[in-house]
């Protein structure tokens, strides 16, 4: 792992898991104990699970949600706010995915707004950035990242714990991957981006690579500069997978 920040693979369950999904993460624990890694763990599951899995899982694996509603309370039914997330035991919050922006109109003013709320409490955001397929054809994947970037996380991040995730939309669960070239590239500039607005902190920032990150690549794209670990979707539903995943970092 490049940069010398301790990096960080994050599973994003989705909307998958019921109880008995929990034995791959006890599962996932013991390969752990057997072979620890040089990385944080953490594994979203979906709002059902998490003060469950939180209790059962090792305490070398942390839990967050995978999204929270930018009030504290309120008669917002169906929401789940950041200090709930934080009562279930999660320590990290996934916010700006590509799924919500696309399939729930999240602007970058909200997934703004919802990064302050999980500041308030001490969750660290997992940020998501990333363009279209269009939008990389078309050449205008930087500005839309870069734009995502400064729209999404508000200026009282400044000295607080936040994590950026790469994730180019038109990679997650289609099997494609960009060129490595391509994955240092959007990496750097979000790196600069990051220091310019923020100083030293920038340059510890960890960004996550999602996007199609399975076994067979991991090794490969974690190994890139300013690749500071992985959000990975379906390949964390399975202990020896994710585990796989892991040990590549």
């Amino acid at each position: 792992m490049a940069d010398r920040i301790r990096p960080l693979i994050a599973g994003n369950w989705k909307m998958n898991g019921i109880g008995r999904s929990i034995s791959e993460v006890e599962k996932l624990g013991r390969l752990l104990a057997a072979d620890p890694p040089n990385a944080d763990v953490a594994i979203f599951p979906p709002a059902t699970l998490l003060d469950r899995l939180t209790a059962a899982a090792p305490r070398a694996v942390a839990t967050g949600g995978q999204d929270c509603h930018p009030a504290a309370s309120g008669a917002f039914t169906g929401d789940v706010s950041a200090p709930q997330l934080k009562d279930a035991g999660a320590t990290f919050v996934i916010l700006g995915h590509s799924e919500r922006r696309a399939g729930h109109g999240e602007t970058d003013a909200l997934v703004g707004a919802k990064v302050l709320a999980a500041l308030a409490v001490g969750l660290a955001p997992i940020v998501c950035v990333g363009e279209t397929r269009a939008e990389r054809e078309g050449g205008t994947f930087e500005a839309i990242v870069a734009g995502q970037l400064a729209g999404s996380v508000p200026d009282e991040a400044a000295g607080q714990d936040f994590v950026i995730a790469y994730e180019p939309v038109w990679a997650i669960g289609t099997g494609l991957t960009p060129t490595s070239p391509e994955i240092m590239a959007m990496h750097g500039m979000i790196r600069d981006r990051l220091t310019a607005r923020f100083g030293d902190q920038g340059k510890r920032v960890r960004i996550l690579y999602g996007g199609s990150l399975k076994p067979a690549n991991a090794r490969e794209i974690l190994d890139l500069p300013n690749v500071n670990g992985g959000l990975v979707g379906g390949a964390s539903l399975l202990a020896d997978d994710f585990f796989a995943i892991i040990s590549a970092a």
